[in-house]
């Protein structure tokens, strides 16, 4: 009896399982398997833009250093739309040219107003770089609790059928330990991924603001000595 439930059971697929679950069951396996198939997407979208994103870096600080004026590059890249290090430089050039051609005369509010400009263009690339990044953090934390919760309502299920058989053999608990397992599994399945991920990516993320960041100050510094002269000369 027992080596015929265990084989009737080894032979169930997980497609069987899924069918079989109760409703509640297969809502929290759907909606993991949902959680999951997003995550992923995030995960490869993500991938692909910080690679495309650190190749647009190396690029521009490759044109920046390579002795080109800093008019020529801002006509260039005013032209087009810009992120990174471009949307900075782009940004703080704009600031100084308006500035210039309003007769700025104080060094000190030209070059907080350009730094503020820096600042507000720097906030709005990282916010595009951590986006959707809270949501591989919210299923890598609330999966397992997800999975359990349909792991507990397959055990109840279980309970249940011992209790209006009046038997305890396996067919009989079987299918509600096997959906409350699967649901555990689907919960892991989602959240492992997710958490692993979402580690890497936030600190792919956070070291492309450092460069950003880097940036940033080393070029106001460079704007900085251009006031200075630029003034002075008056």
């Amino acid at each position: 009896m027992a080596q015929e439930a265990l084989s009737a059971a080894g032979s169930v697929s997980l497609w069987d399982l899924f069918w079989q679950a109760g409703l509640i069951v297969k809502l929290v396996m759907i909606g993991l398997l949902v959680a999951s198939i997003w995550s992923w997407a995030i995960i490869i979208d993500k991938s692909m833009r910080f690679g495309a994103f650190r190749r647009q870096l190396n690029k521009f600080e490759s044109h920046f250093w390579s002795g080109q004026s800093l008019e020529e590059l801002y006509h260039t890249l005013s032209e087009r739309r810009t992120s990174g290090m471009g949307a900075l430089f782009v940004a703080a050039m704009r600031e100084w040219k308006k500035s210039f051609e309003k007769g700025a005369r104080s060094p000190i509010g030209l070059q907080q107003r350009i730094e503020k400009a820096m600042d507000v263009t720097l906030a709005r690339e990282m916010d595009g770089l951590e986006s959707r990044l809270g949501f591989l953090a919210t299923v890598g934390s609330a999966a397992p609790f997800v999975g359990l919760f349909g792991t507990v309502i397959g055990i109840m299920t279980s309970f249940q059928a011992i209790a209006g058989s009046q038997q305890t053999s396996l067919a009989v608990v079987a299918p509600g330990i096997a959906e409350a397992l699967l649901a555990t599994a689907i919960g892991l399945v989602a959240a492992i991924p997710a958490v692993v991920a979402y580690n890497k990516l936030s600190s792919d993320a956070g070291k492309l603001g450092m460069r950003l960041e880097a940036f940033a100050d080393e070029f106001s510094a460079i704007l900085s000595r251009q006031i200075d002269e630029k003034l002075t000369q008056r």
